[in-house]
């Protein structure tokens, strides 16, 4: 089973963009957010996909991911989804071996930003970036799910 070992921080400072390897924009979506599944819809630049995330298990998580048309993602997004989407810019920024997301929310959510680092175990090693500032891992006002019911400018 394909499992999702992240852990998220905070972002401080401007200094994690000398490191940028590329960008994106991305909107997504809910079309449930329930305590077992999540279902969301994204469309990163001209391509989308179907993610669907198991409860939490500390920092890892179930998750399948399937493409699908963009047309189809737009309309879910419009019909289905639970809440607005959110909308951010995500860079891809290399630190030591890893590559982080970095992701610079706009919209409701505009003033946060937030990185994660992907492990293939949860007591992987890596490299703490200077710009990393709090670990909000195990807090779920900063899951992307509760972000697009209960927006970071609403706080």
């Amino acid at each position: 089973m394909p499992t999702e070992i992240e852990r998220k921080f905070l972002v401080t400072g401007e200094s994690w963009r000398d490191a940028v390897v590329s960008e994106a924009r991305l909107m997504q979506g809910y079309l449930t957010t329930d305590r077992s599944t999540t279902v969301r819809v994204r469309i990163k630049n001209d391509s989308a996909v179907l993610t669907i995330k198991g409860p939490s298990q500390g920092i890892s998580r179930a998750e399948f991911e399937y493409p699908i048309p963009s047309d189809d993602a737009e309309q879910m997004l419009r019909d289905l989804a639970v809440s607005a989407p959110i909308e951010k810019t995500r860079y891809r920024v290399r630190c030591g071996a890893h590559v982080w997301d970095l992701d610079v929310f706009a919209g409701e959510n505009a003033g946060l930003v937030m990185a994660e680092v992907e492990l293939t175990d949860e007591d992987e090693a890596f490299d703490m970036p200077e710009w990393a500032g709090e670990e909000v891992s195990g807090d779920p006002r900063y899951y992307n799910s509760n972000l697009a019911r209960n927006p970071y400018r609403h706080w």
